[in-house]
C-alpha cells in the first residue's frame, strides 16, 4: 500500500481564494530587503531588459513550490519522516539532520539582513539610536507571535497577506507615478538581450529560493488541505509566484525608469533616488514598502529553518510543537544580536556572508534534489507522482541551482575572501609604527 493519506473522501468545500495561504507566505520571503536592492541594482543598470528572467525565474520556482504542497498534501509524514523512512539506516537519519543545518545555516547568516532592512526603512527618518529600540521590540514581537497564537499557522498567514498588500499597494503607486514607457517595458518581456551572465545568475538567485519552496510541504501541513484539494494547492503556488514576479518587476521598472545610472549601494540609497522624482510621499511609501518586505521575510526566513532543522532532529515538524519554535527563536536573537553589532560597533557581517554562500554550495542543490526525488516515489506519492513537463523543469532548475554553486564557489566567495584578506592588510599596515623614531621609541632597552 502506498504511503499516503486517504484523505479523498474530504468535501473540497472551500472556493480556491478560500485556500490560498501558503504561496502567500513563501512570498514573503522571497521578496526581502536584498532582493528589492539587487532588482533596483539591476533595474538602474539595465533598464527593463532582465524582466523576462524574473518571469523565467517564477516559473522554476512555481514548479518547485507545487512539487513542495503536493508532498505536503498527499505524503503521510513530514520531509525529514519520509527521508528516515525511505533510506534505511543511518543514511536517512544523516541526510535529514544535513538539509536541516544546511537551511539553519543559511538563514541564521543571512538573517542578519534582514533585521537591517528594518533598520534601514525606519533610519530614513529616525536617529539611529531609535531604529535599534525598534530592532529590539519586532524581534521581541516575532517572538511573542511565536508563541502567543493557540492556531499560529491562521494568524501568521493573516499578516502575511497584510504584508503583501502593502508591498503591492505601495511598490505599485510608485510605479505609476514614475510613468514608465509601456512599449520599452513590453519588450522587456521578450528575452531580446539573451547574454546569460554572472549578474544575471544572481538575479535568478533572489527569485528561484530553493529553500523557499520546500518549506511549501511543512505549510501545506499546516493548511490542512485534503488531497482532493491539491489542485487548489496549486493555484496557490501559481498565485504566490504571480505576486513574487509583480513585486519584482515593479521594482525594476521604478528603478529603471527613475534611477538609471545611479550608484545604489543599499536600500536607503534607493528611498534617497526616488524622492527627486516622486517627492517624499513616494520615499514614505517605498519605506512602508521595505519595512513589510523585511519585517515579514525575515519572520518567515526563521520559521524555515526552525522548522526544517527540528525536523531534521525529530524535535517535532508542526506548529504546535516547541521544537520548531525554540530553533525559530535562535535563528531570530542571533541575525537580531549580528544586525546590532554591525549597527553599533561597525561589526564585518563578510565572515558570516562567505560561510552561508559556502553552504548554499551544497544545500540548494541538495534540497531541490530532494523534492525531485520525493515526488517521483510511488511508496511517497502513490498515483501523482511527476509528470515529464514538471520532470524536466526539475532537472533543468538543478542544473540552474548547480550553475549558482559554482558562480558561489569560484565567484562570489574569492570575491568576499580578497575584501577580507585587503582590509586584513589594511589594519596590520596600520597598526605599524609611522616612522623610525617612532621605532627607535618602542624599542627596548639595552
Amino acid at each position: 500500500m502506498s504511503e499516503y493519506e486517504t484523505r479523498e473522501e474530504a468535501p473540497a468545500s472551500r472556493k480556491w481564494y478560500q485556500a490560498i495561504g501558503p504561496g502567500i507566505i513563501t512570498a514573503c520571503v522571497v521578496i526581502g530587503p536584498g532582493s528589492i536592492l539587487t532588482s533596483s541594482k539591476i533595474g538602474a543598470a539595465n533598464e527593463f531588459s532582465m524582466i523576462w528572467i524574473v518571469v523565467i525565474a517564477c516559473i522554476f520556482m512555481m514548479f518547485f513550490m507545487s512539487m513542495g504542497a503536493r508532498v505536503g498534501v498527499v505524503a503521510k509524514s513530514s520531509p525529514a519522516n519520509l527521508i528516515r523512512q525511505h533510506l534505511n539506516g543511518p543514511l536517512g537519519k544523516v541526510l535529514a539532520i544535513i538539509v536541516g543545518i544546511s537551511v539553519f545555516c543559511i538563514s541564521t547568516a543571512f538573517q542578519f539582513g534582514n533585521n537591517l532592512g528594518v533598520q534601514s526603512a525606519f533610519n530614513v527618518y529616525l536617529d539611529k539610536e531609535i531604529t535599534i529600540y525598534l530592532v529590539l521590540l519586532f524581534n521581541a514581537l516575532s517572538i511573542s507571535f511565536l508563541f502567543a497564537f493557540k492556531d499560529f499557522y491562521k494568524a501568521l498567514e493573516k499578516v502575511m497577506m497584510a504584508f503583501v498588500g502593502l508591498m503591492l499597494l505601495c511598490f505599485a503607486i510608485n510605479l505609476i507615478f514614475a510613468k514608465p514607457n509601456l512599449g520599452a517595458f513590453a519588450k522587456g518581456f521578450l528575452p531580446l538581450d539573451a547574454e546569460i551572465s554572472l549578474d544575471t545568475l544572481g538575479l535568478v538567485g533572489t527569485t528561484f529560493v530553493v529553500a523557499a519552496a520546500y518549506f511549501q510541504c511543512y505549510l501545506a501541513r499546516q493548511k490542512g488541505w485534503s488531497v482532493n484539494e491539491l489542485k487548489n494547492g496549486l493555484v496557490d503556488a501559481r498565485v504566490g509566484s504571480i505576486i513574487m514576479a509583480t513585486l519584482t518587476i515593479m521594482l525594476m521598472a521604478t528603478a529603471g525608469t527613475v534611477l538609471v545610472g545611479q550608484s545604489l549601494g543599499n536600500v536607503e540609497d534607493v528611498a534617497a533616488g526616488l524622492e527627486p522624482a516622486f517627492g517624499e510621499t513616494g520615499k514614505l511609501l517605498f519605506c512602508i514598502g521595505l519595512f513589510s518586505a523585511a519585517y515579514s521575510s525575515f519572520l518567515v526566513n526563521s520559521m524555515i529553518a526552525g522548522f526544517i532543522l527540528s525536523d531534521g532532529l525529530q524535535l517535532g515538524s508542526t506548529a504546535g510543537e516547541k521544537g520548531p519554535k525554540i530553533i525559530t527563536t535562535i535563528v531570530l536573537i542571533t541575525g537580531m544580536v549580528v544586525a546590532l553589532a554591525v549597527i553599533q560597533i561597525g561589526f564585518d557581517p563578510v565572515p558570516a556572508v562567505v560561510f552561508a554562500q559556502a553552504v548554499t554550495v551544497i544545500g540548494n542543490p541538495l534540497l531541490a534534489g530532494m523534492l525531485l526525488w520525493f515526488t517521483n516515489n510511488k511508496k511517497i506519492m502513490g498515483d501523482r507522482t511527476n509528470g515529464p513537463i514538471t520532470n524536466t523543469v526539475g532537472v533543468l532548475g538543478i542544473v540552474i541551482l548547480l550553475v549558482m554553486a559554482y558562480r558561489t564557489a569560484f565567484v562570489q566567495i574569492p570575491q568576499k575572501l580578497e575584501t577580507l584578506n585587503e582590509k586584513s592588510s589594511v589594519e596590520q599596515v596600520e597598526q605599524l609604527p609611522e616612522t623610525s623614531d617612532e621605532i627607535t621609541t618602542n624599542k627596548p632597552e639595552e
